[in-house]
């Protein structure tokens, strides 16, 4: 699997990124582990978590840490090989403090994901969301003292528009921080809504894109059908609160994406990966899965 880089950095990553969201539940620990371990040794070096991620059981303000723990177990012995990009901004507690960019939350919440991925420093630590009750300053602040603590490498940002991409890039030059390295974004054949200026932003300034949903929670591997149940196993049979309304116009949609797909040669699974992959700019998807198995398709469908 050929490495990509991300500009300003040393870090090159595969084009797969191996996401733990649903690791916990569904995915076992035990499960999960020999997932990352499988994805090591068929050349994925890039894992991506949050602070909440703990699967299926999570709800809002819920302490979450469940993925981290098991990444962290799961890379134990391995650290050298992996690429690790974790997130912060989302409720994990019911405190003031337990939410948001704030400087005393971000800084808490590093630490806290050391302790659970038993690492010394993160490699790419991103902001979940926005915050409209903190200033970028002290956000983007706080992620520079983590920078100069040695806690991680580089920052980015995820679920961020166009105009505070902007904001960020000012913010850092003003003070002379380190700009942010990556993005991720939602992106696929289905959501393209970034394409009219989030992507020439991060574009404009280096910024790496690594998309989130490429196969918009399973609505592009080809497995639903018109008027048929949702199959055994999928996400809208197991956790439907998670994937979007799949109405009639949403088939015509999925219909018309496995006709181009078709003529292109391609599996319904394997254009969605590659078409999100062959966009300008994007250097890795962040894709999921719940066995090995399963990983072992999408390195199939997604292969060079």
């Amino acid at each position: 699997m050929t490495l990509r880089p991300i500009p300003h950095t040393s870090l090159r990553v595969s084009p797969l990124c191996l996401g733990t969201m649903t690791f916990g539940t569904p995915v076992a620990e035990a499960d999960a582990i020999r997932i990352v371990h499988r994805a090591l040794d068929q050349g994925i070096n890039f894992f991506d978590t949050a602070d909440i991620y703990e699967g299926y059981a999570r709800v809002l303000g819920s302490p979450g840490g469940v993925a981290e723990t098991i990444l962290g177990k799961a890379l134990a012995g391995r650290r050298d090989r992996a690429v690790v990009t974790t997130k912060v901004g989302n409720p994990v507690g019911a405190g003031p403090d337990d939410t948001g960019l704030g400087r005393r939350h971000i800084q808490h919440q590093i630490d806290a994901s050391l302790r659970r991925l038993q690492m010394d420093c993160i490699d790419l630590y991103e902001l979940h969301k926005p915050d409209p009750q903190t200033p970028l300053e002290e956000s983007i602040g706080a992620l520079v003292e983590a920078i100069r603590a040695g806690k991680i490498r580089h920052w980015g940002f995820s679920n961020f528009d166009a105009p505070a991409i902007r904001q960020m890039i000012a913010v850092c030059d003003a003070h002379g921080w380190p700009r942010p390295v990556v993005s991720q974004p939602k992106y696929n054949w289905l959501d393209r809504e970034l394409e009219a200026a989030h992507l020439p932003a991060c574009r404009e300034f280096a910024i790496a894109v690594t998309p989130y949903q490429p196969l918009q929670a399973g609505l592009l591997t080809g497995r639903y059908r018109r008027g048929a149940p949702a199959p055994a196993g999928t996400r809208a049979a197991e956790h439907a609160r998670w994937l979007p309304e799949i109405s009639p116009e949403m088939f015509d949609r999925i219909e018309a994406f496995e006709r181009e797909a078709a003529g292109a040669g391609r599996s319904p699974l394997s254009h969605a990966m590659k078409w999100v992959l062959e966009r300008p700019g994007v250097t890795s998807i962040v894709v999921g899965c719940k066995s090995v198995g399963q990983l072992d398709t999408l390195l199939y469908e997604a292969r060079e």
